[in-house]
C-alpha cells in the first residue's frame, strides 16, 4: 500500500479559555489509510473538562450580551478564515479521517457555508407581540415575546464530518449568544483544534468555546454537570441515548444515524437514480448517517436499474485518500471494516447473493452490492456505516412503504418517481424526519432542518432550527392601566 504524503509531524495543546494548553496525555493521531502518523495531541483530563464548564459560564456573561452585529461579525469572520486556509483544513481531513481530498473540499465549502448562514440567522431573532386585552379584567395589557440564550452549551461531534458537524454545533451557539465547550471526536481532532485557531482570531470571547479531547470517561461530566443547559450529541445510537438518560434537566439534541432506504419506482429516470445511489450508497465509503444503505425497486424495472447500479459502482476507485482521483478511502478503524465484511459474509451465509465487492485489506472494503437479503438481516436491519448496499425488487409500492417503515432508525428516505401522488402517499406514510423526492437520502443543504424519528435522534439541526434549540423565550407583560 502506498506511503501517504503528510506534513511534518506537530504535538497539539487543546484550546481552553483562550489559551492553548500543553497538559494531559499525549496522544497520537494516525491515518486510518495506512497507519501513518499525522499528528499528536495532548488529551485533557476530568480537571479541564470542568475549567472548561466554568470557563464557559463565566463567558456567558459576555457572550449573551453581545448585540447581532457583532455576533454576526465574528461568524463571518470564521467563515472568511476557513476559506483562507481550506486547503489546510482538507488536508487534515483527507489524513485523519481517510477522506478522499475531493470530498474533503466539498465539506470545506459546506462549512463556510454553514456559518455564513448562521451569520445571517444571528441577526433574525424576532420576537413576538401579544394583544392579552382579550377579556375586561385584562383591558390595558399587552406582551411581547423575546428569545434569550440558553446558556453554556456541550457538543460532541463525531469523525465522519469532522469540520462540517462540528459546524452544526458551534455556529448555532455563536448566532445564539452561548458558551460552548467542544469534545471532538477521539479518530479526528486536528480539524477541530484547526477550527478553534480559526474562531480564536475571528474575536469571539475567551471561554466562549473550548475545544478539549477527553477520553470518554472524563466527558461524562459534560453531561451530568447542570451549569451545562443543553447537550448536543452526533453519534451512535447507544451512547446518544444512554447520554439523554443521564443528562437530568438539561435540553438535549441527538442526532443518532440510520440504514437509510431509498425506493425506485418504475416511471424514474433509472440511469439518474442508479448514479445517485453509487454516489449516496459509497460516498466516504459509506460513513454517513444518511448513506444509502437498502434500495428497494419496482420488479419491472429492477433489472435494468440493477445493471447500470454495478457499472456506476465498477467505476468507482478505490485508494490513498490525498490522491485526487480516489473516490473511496479507508472506513475510519480496520475493525469498522472487519464488522462490515463479516456482516457481508453472515448475510451471504444466509442465503444473499453478492454482486460485487466484499473483499477487504487492512481497514480498506470494496463498495458491495448484495441481493436475495432478508430484512432481519444486519445488513438491512442494522446500521452497517461502511460502503454496502443492498438492492431488492419490490412488487406493491405500499409494501415498499412498509418495508422501509420496519427500520428502527428513521432519519430520511429518498424516493424516484414521477407520480406526485406516490410522492405524498409516502411523505405522509414513511416514519422519517425528511423525505427526498427525486433524489437520494443522502441529499442535505445545510440550512434544511435535519434530524430524525425513532432510534435516530431526538430534535433537528440546521442553523435556524438549532438556534431555537440553543434559545428560550421569555415574556414581558405590559399593564397600562
Amino acid at each position: 500500500m502506498a506511503q501517504m504524503t503528510v506534513t511534518p509531524v506537530a504535538t497539539h495543546g487543546f484550546f481552553l479559555d483562550g489559551k492553548w494548553l500543553e497538559e494531559g496525555d499525549i496522544v497520537e493521531v494516525r491515518a486510518p489509510y495506512d497507519g501513518a502518523l499525522v499528528g499528536r495531541i495532548h488529551q485533557g483530563r476530568r480537571e479541564h473538562a470542568e475549567a472548561a464548564i466554568a470557563a464557559a459560564v463565566k463567558a456567558f456573561g459576555t457572550t449573551k450580551r453581545l448585540p447581532a452585529f457583532e455576533r454576526q461579525r465574528v461568524l463571518r469572520q470564521i467563515a472568511n478564515g476557513i476559506q483562507e486556509r481550506r486547503e489546510e483544513f482538507a488536508r487534515a481531513l483527507a489524513q485523519e479521517a481517510g477522506k478522499p481530498i475531493k470530498t474533503a473540499r466539498i465539506e470545506i465549502e459546506r462549512s463556510v457555508f454553514t456559518f455564513n448562514i448562521a451569520a445571517e440567522e444571528s441577526v433574525r431573532g424576532y420576537g413576538e407581540y401579544l394583544p392579552l386585552d382579550w377579556l375586561q379584567s385584562t383591558a390595558g395589557r399587552w406582551g411581547i415575546v423575546r428569545r434569550f440564550p440558553l446558556g453554556p452549551v456541550a457538543g460532541i461531534t463525531p469523525f465522519n464530518f469532522p469540520l462540517n458537524l462540528v459546524a452544526h454545533k458551534v455556529a448555532p451557539a455563536i448566532a445564539a449568544g452561548c458558551s460552548m465547550v467542544l469534545k471532538p471526536a477521539p479518530q479526528t481532532p486536528l480539524t477541530s483544534l484547526l477550527l478553534a485557531e480559526v474562531v480564536q482570531h475571528a474575536g469571539w470571547p475567551d471561554g466562549g468555546l473550548s475545544v478539549v479531547p477527553l477520553s470518554n470517561e472524563d466527558a461524562g461530566l459534560l453531561v451530568t454537570d447542570e451549569r451545562i443547559k443543553l447537550i448536543s450529541f452526533t453519534g451512535s445510537a447507544s451512547v446518544g441515548w444512554a447520554i439523554k438518560n443521564k443528562a437530568g434537566k438539561k435540553k438535549v439534541v441527538l442526532e443518532l444515524g440510520g440504514n437509510a432506504g431509498v425506493i425506485v419506482h418504475n416511471d424514474s429516470d433509472l440511469a439518474y437514480a442508479a448514479e445517485r445511489c453509487v454516489t449516496g450508497g459509497f460516498g466516504y465509503a459509506g460513513q454517513a448517517c444518511i448513506s444509502v444503505q437498502r434500495i428497494l425497486v419496482e420488479h419491472s424495472v429492477y433489472g435494468k436499474f440493477t445493471d447500470l447500479l454495478l457499472a456506476g459502482v465498477s467505476k468507482l476507485k478505490m485508494g490513498d485518500p490525498l490522491d485526487e482521483s480516489s473516490d473511496l478511502g479507508p472506513l475510519i478503524r480496520e475493525s469498522d471494516a472487519i464488522r462490515a465484511a463479516d456482516w457481508v459474509q453472515e448475510a451471504i451465509r444466509g442465503g444473499a447473493r453478492l454482486l460485487c465487492g466484499g473483499r477487504r485489506t487492512g481497514s480498506m472494503l470494496e463498495p458491495t452490492v448484495l441481493t436475495g437479503t432478508k430484512p432481519d438481516m444486519k445488513v438491512n436491519c442494522q446500521e452497517i456505516f461502511a460502503p454496502v448496499v443492498t438492492v431488492e425488487p419490490y412488487q406493491d409500492f405500499a409494501g415498499a412503504l412498509k418495508e422501509l417503515n420496519s427500520s428502527p432508525y428513521g432519519l430520511q428516505a429518498g424516493l424516484f418517481t414521477r407520480d406526485a401522488k406516490l410522492i405524498f402517499q409516502a411523505y405522509e406514510e414513511l416514519e422519517v424526519g425528511g423525505l427526498i423526492a427525486g433524489d437520494v437520502p443522502t441529499f442535505r443543504v445545510d440550512h434544511m432542518p435535519y434530524g430524525g424519528i425513532k432510534d435516530s435522534g431526538l430534535g433537528r439541526e440546521g442553523l435556524r432550527d438549532a438556534i431555537q434549540d440553543m434559545t428560550e423565550p421569555k415574556l414581558l407583560v405590559m399593564n397600562l392601566r
